[in-house]
């Protein structure tokens, strides 16, 4: 599955936001350094289900909306100079390795400062964390690369390919390649048969973009002064009430509203069983929700999965006629391809033997064969035929 990582700040509400996607229990307190151990859980990305085209019943998607699991990993809090080991230093740093893109949640009130102690909302610039965190990472690699530069310069003898593969293979973790380090090398200039450690960082900050893609979500946005809003707003950070979300996910899970996550408002179930101050706090969410059609957490996701990672759903099925199993499950599964991918990758995602027995792919929407290199698209119905079983 894909991982998304939510880092940030102390305090900045990961926690609120990871639980909320999550539903899973997660510390949550007013404080620096609440998480300690990072929390794992699955979230969802949600996207049309291909049912309502087809017309036809699906017991796998909510009101034609499907939702597509993904891992998501909460890591403790970060403060400035933690690649150095402040505050709890580079583990959690090391915790973002597995993440495929990181979710950067910082608190767009302004209501907290660089570790995270609450000085008041509009009191801390919140622009100044989304720097933080790229140069946090940027030094974190920086000291990896340190760490080999002696052996990698050793062991090239001043080839300059081989300086390029020595440093691939150092990140070989985070899915950095020969290409990539020869690309960056051409669109920064730097020579790295006669480069320094020191000339090396710019180097790191792209391999951090590269490996790393990174969505800045403004949390708190509902305590946000308009001045702050409109300031991130035009630094393209997308906005987020995470304690909206959580509470309308358990009101939700209690039958006191109809709700589902992305939604861009909700409807109360029955508004005689609510008490004075739930109406007040669900019109105030209402409001929220509003202004950013929806509380954002579940567009910060989507957003996160379909287009900084540019991935498509596409849907295996066993019988193209009747878009099943071998059970008659209509739709039984859906999964996360890479834009770009083909039927021989789907087969491999599907199982490694069928991957390697790919025959070849049925469309199933037109019910015409298609080449094993054949362009996927979002929503494709696809049949399998390989030799195994």
């Amino acid at each position: 599955m894909i991982t998304l990582a939510l880092a940030g700040k102390p305090n900045c509400g990961k926690s609120t936001f990871f639980k909320a996607a999550t539903m899973a229990n997660a510390e949550i307190a007013n404080y620096p350094f609440t998480t300690i151990n990072p929390n794992f859980g699955v979230g969802y990305v949600r996207t049309k289900c291909a049912c309502s085209d087809l017309k036809v019943k699906c017991s796998h998607c909510i009101d034609g909306s499907r939702f597509v699991p993904v891992n998501l990993i909460d890591v403790a809090g970060l403060v400035p100079d933690a690649h150095k080991g402040k505050g709890l230093g580079n583990q959690f740093l090391d915790h973002l390795r597995q993440a495929d893109a990181i979710l950067h949640i910082i608190d767009a009130s302004g209501g907290t400062d660089s570790e995270g102690n609450p000085v008041g909302a509009g009191n801390h610039d919140p622009e100044e964390d989304v720097k933080f965190l790229i140069f946090e990472m940027t030094m974190w690699v920086h000291g990896i690369l340190e760490k080999h530069w002696t052996r990698i310069s050793r062991q090239s003898q001043g080839k300059g390919a081989a300086i390029q593969q020595g440093i691939a293979e150092t990140f070989t973790g985070l899915g950095i390649t020969t290409e990539d380090v020869r690309d960056v090398e051409l669109k920064l200039k730097i020579d790295l048969v006669h480069a320094s450690v020191e000339d090396l960082i710019p180097l790191c900050a792209e391999m951090v973009k590269i490996s790393k893609p990174m969505l800045v979500v403004g949390n708190k946005v509902d305590e946000a002064p308009e001045v702050l809003r409109t300031r991130l707003a035009a630094a393209r950070v997308v906005f987020a009430s995470a304690a909206s979300e959580l509470a309308l996910r358990n009101a939700a899970a209690a039958h006191v509203i109809l709700y589902l996550p992305g939604d861009p408002e909700f409807r109360i179930a029955n508004e005689g069983s609510l008490s004075p101050a739930q109406k007040a706090g669900l019109a105030k969410i209402a409001d929220v929700m509003k202004q950013g059609n929806g509380t954002g957490v579940q567009q910060a996701i989507n957003q996160a999965v379909f287009d900084l990672l540019d991935m498509i759903v596409v849907y295996p099925v066993e019988d193209e006629n009747h878009y099943c199993n071998k059970q008659g499950d209509v739709l039984p599964d859906a999964f996360l391809m890479k834009n770009g991918s083909t039927p021989h990758a789907l087969a491999f995602q599907v199982h490694t033997d069928i991957g390697k027995g790919f025959l070849y792919a049925i469309d199933a929407r037109t019910k015409m064969r298609i080449k094993e290199n054949h362009v996927l698209r979002n929503g494709d119905i696809i049949k399998i035929v390989s030799v195994a079983k």
